[in-house]
């Protein structure tokens, strides 16, 4: 399969060796990661006509990627203070 973008060490560059460490001891983290790894594939084979899907569902996966992904970076910087 091609690049998939919007990977999470490519959001946040600067957090990319703080996910790496909190990946084996981070239950909180290792589930929205895993959340936000699920739906960006998701998204990513509806974008691609892989797994075409609505363009109101494609909408909501999009706004759901979004909330997770702030949530993420925000747990990260949390951590990291």
């Amino acid at each position: 399969m091609s690049h998939t973008p919007h990977e999470l060490p490519e959001e946040f560059p600067e957090f990319a060796e703080q996910m790496s460490a909190l990946r084996p001891s981070d239950a909180h983290f290792v589930k929205l990661s895993d959340s936000y790894h699920t739906l960006n594939r998701a998204i990513h084979r509806s974008e691609t006509d892989v797994e075409p899907v609505s363009d109101a569902h494609m909408a909501e996966m999009r706004k759901e990627r979004l909330a997770l992904k702030d949530e993420i970076y925000a747990y990260l910087k949390a951590q990291s203070e």
